[in-house]
């Protein structure tokens, strides 16, 4: 095209740096090396990576939908589809993408939502007629081949309205990272290894499985587990760690939410995900990987193209105790090995999941939808 693409973003942007920072980079890279003209409709307060979209050259409207279906939210949007020139409007979340369907309604130009997770959408379900499976929708970014074939399976779902563009992260940021004095902060002896878990209080996330690994672990391991998250204190984890080797207040730490994990994780011997279903893109692995930390992850779709078992991390099956108590052994009594997997595991995700790569991959969904129409 001789006129660079014109874009229009409804994100909520309120969020953590690091978890606001890759969606933001695609249209840092965008503006900059591919002459898009962005426009980012985002509440400003409280939200993060703005100075560097703005720096790029992306124009920010301080509004974002505060509901799914408010005709006057809607109206708002359409106005600006309609005075703004744009070719393009994605959008990124639940309320911005029920609003974005019904104000598009009129617009020539082509609708594209985001897709970060597998489930909840159901050909059977009217609701998702109101969303993602709106007959406006042009297309849908996937962040992962597990999110594109979660779709593609809906019956009488179009398939080439799917592409997947992952979330890309830049080496750079991770180089900042100084790792966190894990021994000194928690009082862990020196001698222990540590395992940190960085996660939600939510099922997907397999904790129950990691809790029954626990108690299967054999006592003589010089290991400490560190559990960064919201609510991962449950009754049933404390329940597991009682029950197994590592019940003293020397073997495990409860951090809570940190807003330094990426610090905590740096320091980390090894790092865990025990997910079992859901993941998308796990942004908890991608940074472990781009801060070399030795990783074990479970063989889930989303986590599909993240690393090669045994060269690059320890890929286990999901809802499996047994492999992931022999994962965790491996790695603490295996030094030589833990320092073979971190590097490995970096290079691997730069190579793979680098931010320019997404961008380029981004900006091709964009020019294919643009080119010819998806009957």
């Amino acid at each position: 095209m001789s006129v660079p693409p014109s874009l229009l973003v409804v994100s909520d942007y309120r969020d953590s740096l690091s978890g606001v920072r890759p969606e933001g980079r695609w249209f840092v890279e965008l503006a900059r090396n591919f002459g898009y003209r962005i426009t980012l409709m985002t509440h400003r307060e409280g939200a993060s990576y703005l100075d560097e979209l703005e720096a790029a050259g992306v124009r920010i409207i301080d509004w974002h939908p505060t509901r799914k279906f408010s005709n006057a939210e809607r109206d708002r949007l359409r106005e600006e589809l309609h005075t703004g020139g744009y070719d393009l409007l994605h959008l990124f979340n639940n309320r911005a993408v029920a609003t974005g369907v019904r104000a598009a309604q009129g617009w020539p130009g082509k609708v594209i939502t985001y897709r970060g997770y597998t489930g909840n959408v159901h050909w059977w379900d009217p609701t998702a007629y109101l969303q993602h499976l709106h007959p406006r929708v042009d297309l849908i970014t996937c962040v992962s081949p597990a999110v594109k074939e979660d779709l593609d399976a809906q019956l009488f779902f179009d398939s080439r309205k799917t592409v997947v563009v992952p979330k890309g992260h830049d080496p750079a940021w991770y180089e900042r990272v100084k790792p966190a004095d894990l021994h000194a902060e928690f009082n862990i002896p020196a001698d222990r290894i540590v395992l940190v878990v960085v996660a939600n209080a939510r099922r997907m996330k397999g904790m129950d499985y990691l809790g029954t690994a626990i108690r299967r672990l054999p006592a003589e391991l010089p290991l400490h587990l560190m559990f960064v998250g919201r609510g991962l204190e449950t009754n049933d984890l404390l329940a597991d760690l009682a029950d197994s080797p590592y019940h003293d207040e020397e073997d495990f730490t409860f951090t809570g939410w940190r807003s330094d994990a990426l610090e905590l994780v740096a320091a980390a011997d090894i790092s865990l995900l025990p997910s079992i279903k859901g993941e998308g893109l796990s942004k908890v692995l991608l940074e472990s990987f781009f801060l070399a930390r030795p990783t074990i992850l479970t063989d889930i779709a989303g986590n599909r193209g993240l690393a090669i078992n045994g060269e690059t991390a320890r890929v286990i099956p999901p809802r499996n105790e047994y492999a992931m108590v022999d994962a965790i052994v491996e790695l603490v009594e295996d030094e030589a090995l833990r320092r073979r997997l971190g590097p490995a595991g970096q290079a691997y995700i730069t190579q793979h999941f680098h931010c320019e790569q997404s961008a380029r991959k981004l900006d091709a969904a964009y020019r294919r939808v643009l080119g010819r129409a998806i009957d």
